[in-house]
C-alpha cells in the first residue's frame, strides 16, 4: 500500500477534453411519447435521421430529447502543485 499526499486546497479547471485519442461528442435523440431512442452517434444527423423516420412510422411521436455526451478533462491549474505533472 502506498501513502499519498492529499491536497485540500488546490485549483483545478476542467474544459472540453482535447488529449490525443479524446471522443468528440456523442449524439442520440430520445422520442418523448415511447421513450425510444435512436443510436449514439459522433456525428448529429444519423440521429436526426433516425428521429424524422420514426415520426414517419408513428405520425403522433413528434417531441424529442437530444441528448448530447461531452467528455471533460480535469487538470492541475497553475498554482496547484501538481500542475507540472499535468500531460
Amino acid at each position: 500500500m502506498t501513502i499519498r499526499s492529499v491536497i485540500r486546497m488546490a485549483d483545478w479547471t476542467i474544459k472540453g477534453d482535447r488529449t490525443p485519442g479524446a471522443s468528440g461528442p456523442v449524439y442520440e435523440v430520445e422520442c418523448t411519447t415511447c421513450l425510444e431512442a435512436s443510436d449514439a452517434d459522433e456525428r448529429p444527423r444519423p440521429p436526426e435521421d433516425w428521429a424524422l423516420r420514426h415520426t414517419g412510422h408513428n405520425p403522433g411521436h413528434r417531441g424529442y430529447r437530444a441528448i448530447i455526451m461531452s467528455f471533460l478533462r480535469v487538470t492541475p491549474a497553475p498554482g496547484n502543485p501538481l500542475h507540472q505533472e499535468a500531460p
